[in-house]
């Protein structure tokens, strides 16, 4: 008998501990992947009794993403405002009742409503409940130069694009602007009007990202990757020399060099990437294959998906792509290496992508984990995460890179980007002009660096249904862009 009262007691006792554990494991540790839950209506409503932690651009005063408390039935709720407007849209993104969230409302909900699995954090959330009083997510402060997004988006103007600058040394994002952007504040209520954004292209689709999600071709931004590829194979140097006819023949067929037959004669191969000789590269790209550029793209970080807090599904790969997925081609014969070479063929790539492009060359061919969230502070303003700097790899020895720099410098003092000058800095750079198979239209870009021997930016402007040149209608942008940063970051 007393061994069967043992039994029915220790049974007892297990009973209660399974109830303590999975009382604690739904309510603390598991509640944010219930949060996440779309079909969770009675918690999605019960989040806008929470205050959601505001987001703040890197001054930690412009205030991108904050609350307006109303009273609905007996209770306070918290319905998201944001007084930038339009600022960053795409990288806060929205929180609202009827659509839900997107951007990095949607990717740090956890942390904006106090219900991330941090320590601190559990313990202050549950102190609030057990008071009775509303519970205060944790505050954002991103690495956007608010000034710098103005510069960039004023810059963009109507056109459709995206600019995207980092700090090469650290990872952190400066500026990351969509054009067209769209006001936040009208998703709830005024959908429509989002919808009837007009600008410069025959798709303006406001709410793509455009900087993670667009699909870009490079052009001869590319020629980067391709150089890099090049020196890192060991058969060329900088002063290796070429033939330039005015065209490559490739399958039997001209490709010719952009807007021009005129030869170039005998060049070295800093030349070529000087005045983008296309001819150059063609050539290169069929004497290599596929292969080594294809391995020297994923180096760079192509083919994975951009590392970035944002939502995955808001963050495109950069690659070749064939039937709108990427491919990597076997050999020569599934795709063009010539086009390749120079960046057009099936490359599509974002310009976060090709910012990491400049900011490894920069870097002295380091590449640094790019991030948009500085740090996460909870509402006693004690720091819960901060990001930390983060290598993703050498992508090319520190001579290569000192190599490509000097080159890229001749770009922009005599070469094809002449339009980013600015007085008394050094500037190294990378025009780009893609041909969209429409007469006249063309996607353009433009990535560069700066200061030269210090770099503190790294940038990349890419443009869609464009007339002229990545020289003539990127880089401008991007040297309005660097004034800003440049500016403010000596300050």
């Amino acid at each position: 008998m007393n061994g069967a009262i043992s039994r029915l007691a220790v049974f007892a006792l297990v009973l209660i501990g399974a109830l303590i554990v999975a009382t604690t494991y739904w309510q603390a540790w598991a509640a944010p992947g219930l949060n996440d839950r779309q079909e969770n209506a009675i918690e999605r409503v019960a989040q806008f009794t929470i205050e959601r932690g505001r987001i703040y651009a890197s001054d930690g005063r412009t205030l991108l993403a904050t609350n307006v408390p109303r009273r609905v039935g007996g209770k306070t709720l918290y319905f998201r405002r944001y007084p930038q407007r339009g600022l960053a849209a795409h990288v806060v993104g929205y929180s609202t009742q009827v659509r839900s969230r997107a951007g990095l409302e949607q990717s740090l909900n956890d942390f904006l409503t106090g219900s991330n699995a941090n320590l601190s954090t559990v313990v202050d959330t549950t102190l609030d409940k057990l008071k009775g009083t509303h519970v205060e997510g944790n505050d954002v402060i991103l690495t956007l130069d608010a000034r710098a997004q103005r510069a960039a988006l004023r810059a963009l103007g109507p056109r459709c694009g995206a600019v995207v600058a980092l700090d090469p040394t650290t990872g952190k994002l400066l500026v990351m602007a969509s054009s067209p952007t769209y006001d936040p504040n009208l998703i709830e209520g005024h959908y429509a009007q989002v919808n009837r954004i007009r600008a410069q292209c025959d798709r303006p689709a406001a709410l793509l990202n455009r900087a993670t999600a667009g699909a870009f071709v490079p052009g001869s931004t590319f020629k980067v990757v391709t150089l890099a590829a090049a020196l890192e194979s060991g058969r060329w140097n900088m002063s290796s020399t070429f033939s330039d006819p005015g065209y490559c023949e490739e399958y039997g067929k001209r490709v010719n060099n952009y807007d021009t037959t005129r030869p170039f004669g005998t060049v070295s191969l800093h030349q070529a990437l000087q005045y983008s000789i296309n001819s150059v590269f063609c050539n290169i790209g069929k004497t290599l294959g596929p292969g080594p550029i294809v391995s020297e793209m994923k180096d760079f970080g192509f083919y994975s998906q951009p590392p970035l807090e944002t939502p995955a599904n808001e963050r495109r790969i950069s690659g070749l792509y064939k039937r709108g997925k990427p491919f990597e081609p076997r050999d020569s014969s599934q795709v063009d290496p010539g086009r390749l070479a120079f960046g057009q063929s099936e490359l599509n790539v974002t310009p976060l992508q090709m910012a990491m492009v400049a900011a490894a060359v920069a870097n002295r061919g380091v590449l640094m984990r790019p991030h948009v969230v500085d740090r996460v502070v909870s509402p006693q303003r004690k720091v819960v995460t901060r990001t930390k700097a983060e290598a993703l790899g050498q992508v090319m020895s520190s001579r290569n890179a000192a190599e490509v720099t000097s080159a890229m410098q001749d770009v922009v003092r005599a070469g094809t980007g002449t339009a980013a000058q600015i007085p008394g800095v050094a500037i190294a750079g990378k025009t780009g002009t893609a041909e969209t198979g429409v007469h006249g239209r063309n996607m353009t870009a433009f990535l560069a660096f700066a200061p030269v021997g210090a770099p503190r930016v790294a940038i990349a402007v890419m443009l869609e249904n464009q007339s002229g040149t990545g020289g003539t209608t990127a880089a401008p942008i991007a040297r309005q862009v660097l004034q800003a940063l440049l500016a403010r970051r000596s300050n």
